[in-house]
């Protein structure tokens, strides 16, 4: 397809759909795996290396996938992440049904439940660089924050509806991964028809390997992978937190983080709809309005013990991610050149999964150590990153052919 047949809106609003349903699908399995993981008999940190084993596959093939989205073209890997995201969720379902009905056990179901969970991810890692990518070809220098926005904003509604889908939990803790196996699938129907073609992946200069080191990132990198750590931290023991503190079964505690987890994601959604789109600054500064909203978030999780207070940090928690996520792929994505972009989007998406890899095997031991040890530390983390960013700004610059 030529650029003068393709039509931007048209490809904007078939992404953003996709983007919502693939939302859903990274955040279900989030109130449920901590209850659900319990009930068949691993203990936290098996659950939570589970989570973080499958955060590292993402993080190595994250940007495989975007720079192979520079070669093939954005939708062919965008629908090898939705298709494989549907086949590894039945598969990982599968094996957690073994677990539940005996026919594994023990290090052996520990052992199925991780092989499943890696081929799951690695995957699904297509979707959000080559996604991400997509939204860099069709926009500029002048609205790369807003695109970044909106697409953050579409992937925070599906963060609502997903822990939504896990209140299905109540039928059984199953029931609600096996339906958003059959949504991604509808999604990659949806994609493979309805979302053009990018002009050809031929046409794209040929560009080297980006490392994590390019100093034209290095600030954003920093700043993602230490962001992500402690998001993921965070995320993966929030379950054992409601059901500690709360005394509740594994079918409540699914309800009730599932109904926190959507009212941080609907912050998270006011966050980019309506402050992203409306503030035109540039994307560090809203990384530093977001970092103190978080800090506060965890220091609430570290010292207070009601289902009130704990649902009003996640709440401020998603406001501040909703201010952070549009600057931090905005502003890699403008530091590269036009060229670079699936590259890029590779490795700023990679970051997120590297911390959900450290954060989730640091969360497990500091919970069995202390239960509001991670908080505390998540809290220490921002505080020193927000004092960092004085430094990491004065390295930010946006790169000359992002004007073009």
């Amino acid at each position: 397809m030529s650029e003068a047949q393709f039509n931007v809106s048209r490809a904007r609003r078939a992404l953003l759909v996709s983007l919502v349903v693939v939302g859903m699908g990274f955040t279900v399995l989030f109130p449920i795996l901590a209850p659900l993981g319990r009930e068949i008999g691993l203990s936290e940190v098996q659950i939570t290396f589970i989570i973080g084993t499958s955060g590292m596959v993402v993080f190595l093939f994250s940007p495989v996938w975007g720079r192979r989205s520079d070669y093939w073209g954005r939708k062919r890997v965008l629908l090898i992440g939705l298709f494989g995201f549907s086949a590894g969720t039945i598969a990982f379902n599968s094996v957690l049904y073994a677990g539940m009905s005996g026919v594994l056990t023990g290090t052996v179901l520990f052992g199925a439940l991780v092989l499943a969970r890696v081929t799951h991810a690695m995957m699904m890692s297509a979707s959000m660089p080559a996604a991400n990518a997509y939204m860099a070809d069709i926009t500029d220098i002048s609205n790369r924050t807003r695109g970044m926005g909106a697409a953050g904003a579409a992937n925070n509604l599906g963060s609502i509806l997903g822990p939504a889908v896990a209140g299905l939990a109540v039928i059984s803790l199953l029931t609600p991964l096996w339906v958003m196996s059959v949504v991604a699938f509808l999604n990659g129907l949806f994609i493979w028809r309805f979302l053009p073609d990018t002009p050809r992946a031929e046409d794209r200069p040929r560009v080297r390997r980006m490392k994590y080191s390019d100093p034209r990132i290095l600030p954003f990198i920093i700043v993602g992978v230490a962001m992500f750590t402690g998001m993921g931290l965070v995320q993966q023991t929030m379950g054992f937190r409601f059901q500690d503190v709360l005394g509740l079964s594994a079918a409540d505690t699914a309800k009730n983080l599932g109904f926190a987890m959507m009212l941080s994601g609907a912050c998270s959604l006011f966050s980019q709809a309506v402050i992203v789109q409306r503030l035109l600054v540039p994307p560090f500064t809203l990384l530093r309005l977001a970092l103190p909203l978080m800090a506060l978030a965890f220091l609430m999780m570290a010292t207070l013990q009601t289902q009130f207070w704990l649902t009003a940090a996640m709440m401020i928690q998603g406001l501040g991610m909703g201010l952070a996520g549009p600057g931090f792929t905005a502003g890699a994505s403008l530091a590269v050149s036009s060229a670079e972009q699936g590259a890029v989007a590779g490795v700023a998406g990679s970051c997120g999964p590297l911390g959900f890899t450290i954060g989730p095997l640091l969360g497990g031991l500091m919970y069995q150590f202390n239960p509001t040890l991670p908080y505390a530390f998540a809290c220490g983390l921002f505080v020193v990153l927000l004092i960092s960013t004085q430094w990491l700004v004065r390295r930010v610059v946006v790169h000359s052919d992002q004007g073009d």
